[in-house]
Formats: structure tokens, C-alpha cells, sequence
């Protein structure tokens, strides 16, 4: 599984900062890990240019073999509570998507 961080101007990171999201969204998905093929995190601030704190907008899309892209959306005070609440949404739709498949 591939898993793709990447960050709009307003969010700080840095390659430490990435690779402590991308091993949460490991970690949240692992039971997955066969299925996916890759995920992409996508971290940027909801207020964007207008300054202050805000919110931490997180989309995350996971492609599974043989079906269509899943993406759900999260938003926090923190990156890594959004990382956090995206990746546990994953979860339950992927969950919900390929048990569908498995019961068929």
C-alpha cells in the first residue's frame, strides 16, 4: 500500500512531520493493507490566508483492487486529530464497501 501525504502553503510540514501522518494512516488501515493499493492524504487549513489557528481540513482517498475510490473528509483544531478522524472514517466505509463485495 502507497500512501501519499501531501499539504497546501498554509499547513507547516516537514518530511518527519509526512512520515508521522502517513505511519497513522498505516497503522488505522493496516487490517486493509492487502486490499489497497494506494491512499492519498491530502492536509490543508480551512481558513486558509485569513490567519489564526482554524481548522485542519484532512481528505484521504484509499483505492481498493477492483472497486471505486473511497474519500472521506475530517476537520480539527490539530492535523494529527483530523489524520486521525479521516483515517477512522475510512475505516467504517471500507468496512461498509467491501463487505458489501465480500457478500455477494
Amino acid at each position: 500500500m502507497f500512501v501519499q501525504v501531501s499539504t497546501d502553503n498554509q499547513v507547516v510540514s516537514d518530511a518527519d512531520a509526512n512520515a508521522r501522518l502517513e505511519e497513522r494512516v498505516r497503522a488505522k488501515l493496516k487490517r486493509f493493507e492487502s486490499r489497497l493499493t494506494h491512499v492519498e492524504v491530502h492536509v490543508s487549513d480551512a481558513n486558509g490566508h485569513k490567519g489564526g489557528d482554524g481548522d485542519k481540513k484532512v481528505t484521504l482517498e484509499a483505492r481498493a483492487n477492483g472497486h471505486a475510490p473511497i474519500a472521506v473528509h475530517a476537520e480539527a483544531a490539530r492535523v494529527d486529530v483530523a489524520i486521525t478522524a479521516a483515517a477512522d472514517k475510512a475505516v467504517r466505509a471500507l468496512d461498509h464497501a467491501l463487505g458489501k463485495l465480500q457478500n455477494h
